[in-house]
């Protein structure tokens, strides 16, 4: 089965002494421990004698259930930090593209200006829209108003293919906003630029769904000059929850906290500053700190509730989750080490996403199958598993085979069990479809 677990670089010897210390003062025995976890007694034996290095998702199982409030995960070390969070420089005046490889595969690939609006008219002729050219003759109150419509289009689309087939056209798209808008009177050159950076930002999120993590800064990046040319600098507050997005996904709690406490200032607008509350929430739980994590979450519950929704501008963040705090604390109680509370919450948030977002479904489902997995209801996890695996392979996601192969490790410590082996190799076979 595909899939292999996320480990620290040696042994611990500081954690396993900690882990033997806080397992004998709980009165619990190596047998004890190992059923509440879910991990062979022979395997912890190994962690706990400092022979074998634990995981993360082990470290936060043992810190749960023995209490310990994040001090086992403190002393797994520090993530690496190879690549920067930083906006990549050089190419202020390219933009990136996404590209076909001869394997079947894809990149992102910085290319002159110039050569956009023709890559992309292609993609926009198929949705209707006539081509970028063609709205670049159109006047800037009419591109405006059949670029809004197409964005939505977008949106809709995103959640059922995969980033390669949007990406083109919405890069065509977003550089004939910002070209029009520069002979547009000042009020629709405002509304242009504010589009612009929804654009923008969108070719962001997908970007790192490809797996680009340097293309979705760069493109953040953009957004947030498009939206400050536009006289909207609020922008640049939700850049960095994006950025701690990134961080996120390389397990940097500290930096994904600090990122997100940055997004939080008072100027802001309420929706911002609770998505950032969510993400600061998620830097918590990867951190193993329950208290904070929830105390956060619920900060971010009054925030978003204070939203008022603006018809005439798209929605910042997720537009599919009818309650995204709770689906967030369901993520959030996997990370923190508690599987069985994390199901039971996604199980019923899930229940309330709407069937026609695809995206949304499988990104969440997948981490549900992974908390019934950690849980120990295999079974469970495996059909789960079965129904999401089309839906995976469609959408393409990077962010979603990143817990499909933590799945998949999980359900390969149970080789012998009949739901497992029957869906290896339908689960081997996806991981390699959509892993970038």
């Amino acid at each position: 089965m595909d899939g292999t677990e996320v480990r620290v670089s040696k042994p611990s010897i500081p954690f396993a002494r900690e882990l033997r210390q806080r397992r004998l003062d709980a009165g619990l025995t190596l047998t004890e421990l190992a059923q509440r976890v879910h991990y062979s007694k022979g395997q912890l034996s190994k962690v706990e004698r400092g022979i074998k290095a634990p995981s993360r998702d082990l470290a936060r199982l043992c810190d749960a259930a023995l209490e310990a409030g994040g001090a086992l995960v403190a002393l797994l070390p520090d993530p690496s930090t190879d690549a920067r969070t930083e906006e990549p420089d050089g190419f202020d005046e390219e933009v990136w593209l996404m590209q076909l490889s001869t394997d079947g595969g894809s990149w992102f690939k910085p290319v002159p200006r110039r050569q956009v609006v023709s890559a992309g008219a292609a993609s926009l002729m198929s949705l209707g829209a006539g081509g970028s050219e063609a709205l670049s003759a159109l006047g800037g109150a009419q591109v405006l108003e059949v670029s809004r419509s197409l964005f939505d289009h977008y949106r809709r689309l995103g959640q059922t293919v995969g980033p390669e087939f949007l990406l083109p056209g919405l890069i065509a798209q977003t550089h004939t906003l910002r070209e029009t808008s520069t002979h547009a009177d000042p009020r629709t050159r405002q509304q242009l630029l504010a589009l612009g950076s929804r654009y923008a930002e969108y070719v962001g999120w997908l970007a790192q769904e490809s797996g680009n993590e340097r293309a979705a800064l760069w493109w953040t990046q953009r957004a947030v000059d498009l939206a400050a040319a536009g006289g909207d600098r609020h922008l640049a507050g939700y850049a960095l929850v994006r950025r701690a997005l990134v961080t996120l996904y390389r397990e940097d709690a500290k930096e994904t906290i600090a990122l997100a406490r940055q997004a939080q200032d008072s100027t802001l607008p309420p929706r911002i500053r609770g998505l950032a509350a969510q993400r600061e929430a998620q830097g918590h739980a990867i951190a193993g700190d329950r208290d904070a994590c929830l105390r956060t979450l619920d900060i971010a519950r009054e925030l978003l509730a204070r939203h008022t929704p603006d018809s005439d501008t798209p929605v910042i963040g997720t537009m599919h989750l009818p309650d995204p705090v709770g689906m967030i604390t369901g993520w959030c109680l996997y990370d923190l080490g508690r599987p069985r509370e994390s199901a039971e919450t996604l199980d019923q948030q899930l229940a309330q996403v709407p069937p026609h977002a695809l995206r949304t479904q499988v990104r969440y489902g997948v981490r549900r199958a992974l908390a019934h997995a950690a849980a120990g209801d295999i079974e469970q996890a495996c059909d789960l598993t079965a129904q999401l695996l089309g839906g995976a392979v469609a959408v393409s996601s990077a962010t979603i085979s990143a817990d499909l192969r933590g799945l998949a490790h999980t359900l390969g410590r149970h080789p012998r069990n009949p739901s497992v082996r029957a869906l290896a190799p339908q689960l081997g076979t996806s991981l390699r479809l959509i892993t970038p």
